[in-house]
């Protein structure tokens, strides 16, 4: 448990050093490379048609080894020889290319392309293949497209590389009936720059994006992301329906919590603080994963936002060192916003620290480091004295100190 807590801590640290300059939204993880990236990433791509059955395709069998001296061990009694079949084969089809996206030199005028395929699709379907290391091209396992995957196909390969007007495309295939547009649409915004996604205010479907919000059908990494959209195009005429969401005990309700906080908070302001502090900051009966996003939302807020002074934040993120046993996880933030007035309250903690929360001990050091003021050199000296263990624990996984300071933001002493 204590090495699961410091690997925690010091994940939580380097998070810390680099949330200000997290570029895409903020809370959405893309699920895979989208399509741009996949092609880009390619020597040939193409569009083609299945023309046949599979052709079945020996593979190569394996050379013998050479005879050693070594003893062969003695099979256990009762079990069947184990027997591989070198004349297995693996099906291979032709396919007719009908487009090329990307790599015409490569295939030297060639009309038809080999390669494995699996499915049972009937001749005629369409298909994107993807070719590397030229000049044999290596091509892709063929994946099936429908006219309407095709059709979005298309277009996005004449997409601007980046700004509004790219990703105005891919929000109206947000949710789209075909998922496999619907997953690429979402990664584009996933990775899309945070300033980006802003720019679209104008042209967010608010009506849908509640909609979308409200059904628990929808996977929890989108729901963040049409948060995080109702966050930049919303008004206080949805703050309701979120407290309702927030006060749910479903869990489905809350799914995407910390983005959820975060627009609850944009839109509702600071006096919203009050209720995030009752449901899962001072609520020492939160779950742990509630109180970790509530804490990731004040973090966006803190960094991303000017819209809650950072005064009224830390005020919130000061309630978790009245829980010991979680109190790692806000410290580095303390830290790094230049809060110092709790210096007396984490060598406290740094001396009653126990079996169950002993892991607080690095963050605190690493606090006194990043410190400017004198008392927390003479700190330095009394927590080494009472775990020295824990100072070169600090010194070894984070020899040059703590994250940067303050951000250009002002500091609370």
């Amino acid at each position: 448990m204590k090495r699961q807590r410091f690997g925690a801590a010091v994940a939580l640290l380097l998070i810390a050093s680099t949330a200000s300059q997290a570029v895409a939204c903020p809370f959405c993880s893309a699920v895979s490379q989208t399509f741009t990236e996949e092609i880009e990433s390619m020597d040939a791509v193409v569009i083609a048609t299945l023309v046949g059955k599979p052709k079945l395709v020996a593979k190569p069998k394996k050379k013998k080894l050479a005879k050693t001296a070594v003893t062969t061990p003695q099979k256990k009694p009762g079990l069947p020889k184990r027997r591989l079949d070198p004349k297995r084969e693996i099906p291979k089809v032709t396919f007719v290319i009908t487009q090329v996206i990307k790599g015409k030199a490569l295939l030297k005028g060639s009309k038809t392309i080999e390669t494995i395929y699996f499915g049972t699709s009937k001749p005629g379907k369409s298909f994107l293949i993807m070719g590397v290391d030229p000049p044999n091209l290596q091509w892709s396992t063929p994946l099936p497209l429908t006219s309407r995957s095709l059709k979005y196909l298309n277009k996005i390969v004449k997409l601007p590389k980046k700004g509004p007007a790219r990703l105005n495309f891919f929000q109206k295939h947000l949710e789209d009936k075909e998922e496999l547009i619907a997953r690429d649409a979402y990664d584009e915004f996933a990775k899309a720059p945070y300033a980006d996604v802003r720019a679209i205010k104008q042209d967010m479907n608010r009506p849908q994006l509640v909609a979308w919000i409200k059904d628990r059908n929808v996977p929890a990494s989108r729901r963040r992301l049409y948060l995080t959209m109702v966050g930049i195009c919303g008004s206080k005429a949805d703050v309701p329906m979120l407290e309702t969401l927030l006060k749910s005990k479903n869990v489905r309700d809350r799914a995407g919590l910390d983005a959820l906080i975060a627009c609850y908070l944009t839109l509702k302001g600071s006096n919203g603080l009050a209720l995030i502090d009752d449901l899962y900051l001072k609520n020492k009966k939160a779950d742990y994963a509630d109180t970790y996003a509530a804490i990731m939302a004040l973090r966006f807020h803190g960094t991303e936002s000017d819209l809650i002074p950072r005064k009224r934040l830390l005020k919130s993120m000061h309630h978790m060192l009245g829980r010991p046993q979680l109190a790692d996880l806000v410290i580095p933030d303390l830290a790094r916003w230049e809060d110092w007035s709790v210096m007396d309250r984490l060598v406290k903690l740094y001396k009653n620290a126990d079996e169950k929360s002993s892991w607080v001990r690095v963050p605190v050091i690493n606090y006194m480091r990043a410190c400017p003021l004198p008392k927390a050199k003479t700190n330095m000296k009394l927590l080494k004295k009472i775990d020295p263990a824990a100072v070169k624990r600090a010194n070894t996984f984070f020899p040059f100190g703590a994250p940067n300071r303050g951000k250009g933001k002002k500091s609370s002493s």
